[in-house]
């Protein structure tokens, strides 16, 4: 593997001052087609940054201040992966083909990573930043599930002064929120995944857009009722105007607004259109199972389930909601800069501009299944008709929580929802109990 005349000189004195210290080595690469993946390895905490004011102009070629050549790590989830025999996959590649083209002397080197649990993105992140700094990735693809935690924990760098590329004003709502930390940039968007209503059009000729419309149209309605984190419950309470946190910033539950989403649960149970299973459904994509076992349909899913497999006979419209007004729950991807080498800040940054360049997302989101987090680039997609559905459900979205206030609110939302399936209460009861949960000290 190359290393910049920099790095050699450093190891050279090092090595000079002390005969027992060692540099620690880099891991083994195999070179494919232009760039490269790696077996996974520790890293150590990111060395300070370069000022922004040192930084050149995104698009020109490496300066003679810069190295010669470099290395540029990608960290990867699977769904992702550059290696994979997927069109998306061959877009990345070439893309990333294209980067190392235009900047010679530089390398990509792609590691795919799980996204949660030992070995994942954080987990691997957190382990590794006492140990080698050269193993360190440069740039995440990052889903927000894990960047507060990451930005709290010193793991990724803000993005403040360092790029003019992320025009909020371009992207959906959604996105802007994917991308902030309290006033801070901490990512460039490149895809998202919205909650929708998966349903079939030959049963359900028009789908329903507000609770009174499912129940008179008397077809069942599956969702994930033991979510964790009760997202399509949380997403009802939130379209209905119910808010999240206090004046304070602590999780607050509004008990008549979520009254209100439980009253919706209990007029559909007893009218037998929550079928008693899905109390045993915790995620979304076990409701699109059900869709495509055709034991139901409609559910509410995730919209990347629908884009991905292109299920035959079935269409996606906007969650119904109290009074009809679109609203839907996101969640997404950026990418995140992680690089403790001030030496290779300019390029990384300029390698996460050329991968959410507009042209390339818009093709790459629709081969991959994703929702890009501009509507210019949804605009272009094949297909008018599905442009004209996801358009308005994406320009509603909201962000769903992080991860510490949905440790918060999912357990009482997911219990007064189970309440209501299996008729263990009434909505006013369920509901005060959900809100006072969160009063607790």
């Amino acid at each position: 593997m190359k290393v910049s005349f920099l790095t050699l000189a450093l190891a050279v004195l090092i090595l000079a001052g002390c005969a027992s210290a060692s540099l620690p080595l880099l891991p083994t690469s195999v070179t494919r087609s232009g760039f490269s993946t790696a077996e996974s390895s520790q890293a150590q905490p990111p060395a300070p940054l370069v000022p922004p004011t040192a930084r050149p102009m995104a698009g020109l070629p490496i300066t003679a201040t810069q190295p010669v050549s470099l290395t540029l790590r990608l960290w990867l989830p699977p769904q992702f992966d550059p290696s994979a025999e997927t069109v998306a996959s061959q877009l990345l590649h070439d893309r990333l083909m294209k980067f190392t083209r235009l900047h010679p002397g530089v390398t990509v080197e792609v590691r795919v990573k799980a996204e949660d649990g030992p070995g994942g993105i954080l987990d691997s992140l957190t382990t590794a930043s006492a140990a080698a700094p050269l193993a360190l990735p440069d740039l995440i693809a990052m889903p927000n599930s894990l960047l507060e935690i990451a930005a709290l924990k010193g793991l990724i760098h803000s993005l403040d002064g360092l790029t003019t590329t992320n025009d909020e004003s371009r992207n959906f709502a959604f996105a802007n929120q994917l991308a902030h930390l309290q006033d801070s940039v901490f990512g460039l968007p490149i895809a998202g995944d919205l909650l929708v209503l998966a349903y079939r059009p030959e049963v359900i000729s028009r789908p329903p857009v507000n609770w009174d419309e499912v129940l008179e149209a008397n077809h069942p309605l599956v969702f994930a009722a033991a979510d964790p984190l009760a997202l399509f419950t949380l997403a009802l309470y939130q379209s209905d105007g119910g808010v999240i946190q206090d004046d304070t910033g602590r999780p607050y539950l509004d008990q008549f607004k979520l009254s209100d989403v439980l009253s919706f649960y209990d007029r559909a149970t007893r009218a037998g259109l929550l079928p008693y299973w899905i109390a045993q459904y915790q995620g979304q994509a076990q409701a699109w199972e059900a869709m495509a076992e055709n034991r139901t349909d409609q559910a509410v899913t995730w919209s990347s389930y629908f884009l991905q497999e292109n299920l035959p006979g079935v269409n996606i419209a906007a969650i119904p909601t109290a009074d009809g007004k679109l609203y839907s729950l996101a969640t997404g991807w950026v990418w995140a800069v992680a690089s403790p080498r001030p030496e290779h800040l300019a390029v990384t940054i300029e390698l996460a501009e050329f991968l959410t360049e507009s042209s390339f997302l818009a093709g790459w989101t629709e081969a991959s299944g994703y929702i890009p987090p501009r509507p210019d680039a949804l605009q272009t997609w094949g297909t008018s008709a599905l442009v004209d559905i996801l358009t308005p459900i994406a320009t509603s979205a909201s962000l769903y929580p992080p991860p510490d206030l949905l440790a918060s609110l999912g357990p009482p939302l997911k219990e007064a929802t189970s309440e209501m399936l299996k008729q263990q209460s009434t909505p006013e009861i369920a509901a005060q109990a959900a809100a006072n949960s969160l009063l607790q000290p």
